[in-house]
């Protein structure tokens, strides 16, 4: 629409400089023609009665001379009349003429007069309308001599404020010509583009977008356009085929559900939740939601939050189209949804629906920033940030959760046995408020951060009660064994309830959970990304970074105090420090997106961070080279992309960590097979990436030293663990993650 409105905007300023060209040419002519008609209109009449006026000129008959001028002064646009003498004086003059205004001209008039020629002049007098002054000399004779001399002079005074009038007119009237035509002109381009262009675009667009998402392609009547025939031709025989070969994928997917070494795409887990959910609806509760919209100036945009959760729910929600319910952030989000608060997304290929419940300012700040991310966050990740629990932050939590559960109670008031899969620890609580309403519902929760040990859990106050609400879940998931170890020993110290360890599975109330890890992880099959190894340009991308660094390292996190970034600065210091033929040859990107910047916590460690790489810097800096390139911003899963494919070791040094999806991001990203990736031992990822230089993130030897032998190692080894590690992900990719939490839970029953 911007394209469009500028072209218009072209077009109409063009047609507006020819119209005003025109106009001025047309204005100027008009006025120059008046104004030579005025100096004609009044030279004549000037002479007419300079033959009556100059024989009584000398002064000797005032009374006749302003006889004479009053009979004379009645014409069309002649203000007055005067005469005057040779010194100046007024002889005469007419009763409508201004003394002012007279008094003000005699300076013109005696000009006339010593010239001996007639002239004229426009004046602009104040409060008065623009006038027209003539003058010539008059004449007599001296009886002895014969000799003529000037004796006076007679002045006319006239109306020119109809010049500026007709100018003005003929402005108005092309300035009203030219809005309408530019209105016509707007409206015909737009009804031109609307029905020529983007009518048949359209409908191209829908077509691609009906073949994309599975739809039949008769859903969408792509016409008959002379100019575009050749292109929807093009684009009827590529749907086609992309419809066929939808088709063939849905039967290969069909055929591999059962093959368990078969890879997990998007299309299999589709025919998957098709075959094990048999029409049972899903709803997934979260905080956090998978599309946010945001307003910048008067335009929506949308973007999706970076988040591990997202990234592994999605494909559940894409493939079974279920109902996503989470807190709306967005700051255009209520601009979006319709009277119940929903919205469809994707945004540009629709799949599911996403409802979002809103939240105060009060409710916010005690639920999410007080309760969860000060007080249970810092107590699951035990990163040596002591946790603070508030009564009134506690209350906003159980409110909230309360809000959250009536939400999903009417959500799925007419659903048969709806399967509903809640999302971390803002949600300790929704289970048993779901579970007690809809017993017949079957209720999972999938705890997407690290559980403490049970003597460290003590510190919460309200403990019985987030076991308590957790244990109404029919399913309880974590990202590996060690976390759901932890909880059963939680509940065993604080719940009275039979444990059963054989099968990982809390009995309390007559209800039964059951534990079980599930370690999350990518989207590794499908391509994420346009981008391509053939397509990238390593050094060119460092180039417009400002980095010609021989070997580069990465780090992407969020500024979170688990992520371990300071200890990592530190392993860089000392890597330097022991290898110092290094320098200038070793650049460290450091991006860090900026997290929950209300929480002074965050923003101390923010500052603290920022500190640090600044102390190292000057520490090594040599001319341009600093070893350390410290970005605090988000980033577009392009643009980490190219930092993953540009980098010769990531580091990722968690203090603790439930999973951390960068370390797979990392391998995604390595297609070339290349790159090494340094891992800490306390990410629940070190669990499966073996082929990682596992390190202790506090131990800044060790961490140092993993850079030297990543950097030093042997191209062939580099390629061997690398080959390994993709292989693992690959194989355990989200889709798999997806089927096997969803069979999990269906087959509790």
């Amino acid at each position: 629409m911007k394209q469009i409105l500028s072209a218009i905007a072209i077009i109409v300023l063009i047609v507006s400089l020819v119209v005003i060209s025109f106009t001025i040419q047309q204005a100027n002519d008009e006025q120059k023609n008046l104004t030579l008609d005025l100096q004609h209109r009044s030279s004549t009449l000037a002479d007419n009665l300079k033959t009556s006026i100059e024989p009584y000129s000398n002064g000797d008959s005032n009374d006749y001379l302003q006889t004479l001028v009053d009979k004379s002064a009645d014409k069309e646009r002649l203000i007055g009349l005067a005469v005057f003498d040779n010194k100046d004086n007024i002889l005469a003059i007419s009763s409508d003429l201004s003394k002012e205004l007279t008094v003000s001209s005699q300076l013109f008039v005696a000009t006339v007069m010593d010239s001996d020629n007639a002239d004229g002049e426009f004046l602009s007098p104040k409060d008065s309308q623009k006038v027209y002054v003539f003058a010539v000399p008059l004449h007599t004779t001296d009886q002895t001599t014969g000799k003529e001399s000037v004796s006076g002079s007679l002045l006319l005074m006239q109306n020119a404020g109809y010049i500026d009038t007709a100018v003005i007119e003929i402005w108005k009237n092309n300035m009203i010509r030219l809005l309408v035509q530019a209105i016509l002109l707007a409206g015909a381009i737009l009804l031109i583009i609307r029905w020529l262009i983007y009518q048949p675009i359209f409908n191209l667009v829908q077509a691609m977008r009906n073949a994309r998402s599975g739809l039949e392609n008769g859903k969408t009547k792509l016409g008959n356009h002379f100019f575009f025939q050749p292109l929807i031709n093009e684009v009827t025989n590529i749907s086609k085929s992309l419809t066929e070969a939808r088709t063939i994928a849905s039967q290969e997917a069909r055929l591999r559900i059962q093959k368990l070494d078969s890879p997990w795409t998007s299309q299999r887990l589709k025919e998957f939740t098709k075959d094990v959910l048999k029409g049972r609806n899903i709803v997934v509760v979260s905080n956090r939601e998978p599309y946010m919209h945001e307003k910048h100036g008067g335009r929506i945009t949308y973007l999706q939050p970076a988040s591990g959760m997202v990234t592994a729910i999605e494909p559940i929600m894409r493939a079974c189209e279920g109902l996503w319910i989470a807190h709306g952030s967005g700051n255009a989000d209520k601009l979006v949804v319709d009277k119940d608060d929903k919205v469809n997304v994707p945004p540009d290929e629709p799949k599911y629906t996403l409802k979002r419940v809103w939240l105060t300012k009060e409710e916010e700040k005690g639920y999410y920033e007080g309760f969860s991310n000060e007080g249970i966050w810092p107590l699951c990740h035990t990163a040596h940030t002591r946790p603070v629990f508030r009564k009134e932050d506690w209350e906003e939590y159980q409110k909230v959760n309360g809000k959250f559960a009536q939400t999903v109670l009417k959500e799925i008031k007419n659903m048969h046995k709806p399967i509903v899969l809640i999302q971390d620890y803002h949600f300790a609580l929704l289970p048993r408020m779901i579970k007690n309403a809809r017993p017949d519902a079957m209720v999972g929760i999938f705890w997407h951060i690290p559980w403490p040990h049970a003597e460290g859990f003590k510190i919460c106050p309200w403990r019985k009660e987030i076991l308590d609400g957790m244990l109404g879940a029919d399913l309880i998931g974590f990202h590996t064994q060690l976390h759901c170890n932890n909880f059963i020993d939680t509940v065993g110290h604080e719940l009275e309830a039979l444990i059963d360890l054989e099968t990982f599975a809390v009995q309390k109330g007559g209800h039964v959970s059951y534990i079980k890890p599930f370690p999350i992880s990518i989207p590794f099959l499908e391509e994420t990304s346009s981008l391509t190894d053939d397509d990238f340009d390593k050094k060119e991308f460092l180039k417009d970074m400002g980095i010609s660094s021989e070997f580069v390292g990465v780090g992407v996190d969020r500024l979170d105090y688990t992520k371990g970034i300071p200890e990592r600065l530190l392993g860089i210091e000392y890597f330097l420090d022991q290898y110092p033929q290094y320098k200038e040859k070793f650049t460290f990107i450091q991006i860090a997106a900026p997290s929950r910047t209300s929480i002074s916590e965050y923003s101390q460690f923010g500052e603290k961070v920022e500190k640090e790489v600044e102390r190292i810097n000057n520490k090594f800096k040599i001319k341009h080279w600093k070893p350390i390139l410290y970005i605090k911003k988000h980033h577009t899963h392009e643009e980490i992309t190219k930092l993953y494919k540009a980098a010769d070791v990531c580091l990722v040094t968690s203090l603790h960590d439930g999973m951390n999806l960068v370390a797979k991001e990392f391998i995604m990203a390595r297609s070339d097979e290349n790159g090494v990736l340094i891992l800490s031992q306390f990410a629940g990822a070190s669990g499966e990436l073996k082929d990682a230089i596992i390190v202790n993130p506090y131990n800044t030897e060790q961490v140092g030293e993993a850079v030297r032998q990543s950097l030093e190692m042997m191209q062939s080894e580099k390629m061997k663990r690398m080959k390994k590690l993709r292989d693992i992900v690959k194989n355990y990719n989200v889709y798999r993650w997806s089927a096997d939490l969803l069979k999990e839970m269906v087959n509790l029953e």
